[in-house]
């Protein structure tokens, strides 16, 4: 009996630790099968699998509480000086006896103010043209304003909010029809807002072309893509930008010729950062910068799938060049320094070091960091150079938001369009332009 016993204890630990290592084994299996993610790739987060509740980035925790920090100056709403409108009110009688109060003087106590917007009602100029007969006998006839070019059309003010609700507020032409309707009682078909986006790209043309012209010739260049979709058919919209400007196009391809075509001398004077995308390299420019934010991301994978000590000191070393380039004056760029000099050993050595044959995308990774070495760290070289690529990717995003709540584009001039009004657009927030105004400026020109 003891020496059954003994054989049961046995086998129920050996059927606990099982049952340990078979839970192991489904971790595993689901880490495989679920690897990347948006923390560790450039997975958007709408396809995480099981993903957390909480959003996860690459900001570490910050010792700060939530809200105003001391120090920070907060924003009320102030009080007008001089409101449109002012209403009295008077007592009429006195509530302690209900004395008639109307001829006694009154003392001014205090003020309150409410801010509201009247209703909105469209307003229609007439423009009637007379002619005069001078002496000499001819017939002069006056000529109607350049922008009056119909029998009837719509104004600047329409044309720009149409505009600016289609790449600012990212409305579809059904709902910006309905705006129209209720919040100012005026009818315009989707149709007629498709006449207007194409009437108001034109005259935006020749900004859309400046912009393209100042990039070109930038000290230092972003640029990104995304995939799109184009009435069911794939097509892609690039960005070129930097921190004062912005160009975006669309492109059926997503290879070179597509860079070509918008920019073919390439950006000679400018260190063009990317997120080392093969076309990117075929770009005549100066040099590049790799951006880290994704390296970081694809570092962290490795971690979490391979438990791999050369990717844990990979991610500590660009965090570290990260650090010190917070704290480089505008003279340490212009010379050696140490610091730099150490983190650029740092990286030959890291290079230098094998990773296992059978981790073949921590391998497929180590190659390419060899073969773009010298475009890690560019960031320390110049004071100019961001070490990610985060503006290109903001500039990018957009346009998945404007896909979302709208829907995919109808036709390759739609999505053309929208990129030529949303460069201006995104141009506009960079330099603190108000970007109504700005469209109420270019509805004023005259489409080529």
């Amino acid at each position: 009996m003891n020496a059954d016993k003994k054989r049961i204890a046995e086998l129920e630990t050996k059927v606990a630790q099982l049952e340990a290592i078979i839970m192991q084994l489904f971790e595993k299996i689901e880490i495989l099968t679920h690897s990347k993610n948006s923390r560790n790739s450039s997975v958007p987060p709408s396809k995480d699998e099981n993903r957390p509740m909480k959003n996860q980035s690459l900001r570490t925790k910050s010792d700060k509480k939530g809200g105003g920090q001391n120090g920070h100056e907060g924003t009320t709403l102030k009080m007008i000086e001089n409101p449109d409108k002012t209403i009295l009110h008077e007592p009429n009688f006195c509530k302690n006896c209900g004395t008639d109060l109307e001829l006694e003087p009154s003392e001014f106590v205090s003020r309150r103010q409410i801010i509201d917007i009247p209703p909105i009602k469209p307003e229609c100029t007439e423009h009637q043209v007379f002619k005069k007969v001078c002496r000499c006998g001819f017939c002069n006839v006056a000529d109607f304003p350049a922008e009056v070019n119909s029998n009837i059309s719509y104004g600047v003010n329409i044309q720009a909010t149409i505009a600016y609700l289609h790449t600012r507020q990212y409305l579809p032409f059904e709902r910006m029809s309905e705006f129209f309707q209720d919040f100012c009682n005026l009818p315009i078909s989707q149709g007629t807002i498709c006449n207007l986006l194409e009437k108001f790209a034109q005259k935006a043309q020749p900004a859309y072309d400046l912009i393209a012209n100042k990039i070109e010739n930038e000290k230092v260049v972003g640029s990104d893509e995304t995939g799109i979709k184009i009435n069911g058919q794939k097509g892609w919209f690039w960005t070129w930008q930097n921190k004062v400007m912005t160009y975006i196009a669309f492109s059926k391809n997503r290879g070179f010729a597509s860079i070509e075509a918008n920019f073919i001398k390439g950006f000679q004077k400018a260190v063009l950062v990317h997120d080392c995308w093969s076309s990117h390299f075929k770009t005549n420019c100066k040099t590049h910068q790799l951006c880290t934010a994704h390296l970081l991301r694809e570092l962290i994978f490795f971690e979490e799938r391979y438990q791999s000590k050369w990717a844990t000191d990979f991610k500590i070393l660009i965090y570290k060049a990260l650090e010190i380039k917070k704290n480089l004056t505008p003279q340490e760029y212009e010379k050696p320094t140490i610091k730099r000099t150490e983190i650029l050993l740092e990286l030959n050595v890291l290079l230098q070091t094998p990773v296992p044959k059978e981790q073949k995308d921590l391998c497929a990774f180590h190659k390419r960091m060899t073969k773009y070495e010298d475009y890690i760290f560019t960031f320390l070289f110049y004071q100019y150079v961001p070490p990610d690529n985060n503006g290109s990717e903001r500039a990018i995003r957009n346009v998945k938001v404007k896909q979302k709540i709208s829907g995919q584009f109808k036709t390759e001039r739609g999505a053309q369009i929208y990129a030529i009004i949303r460069s201006v657009t995104d141009t506009c927030i960079k330099n603190e332009q108000n970007i109504l105004s700005a469209f109420k400026t270019i509805a004023k020109l005259q489409a080529e």
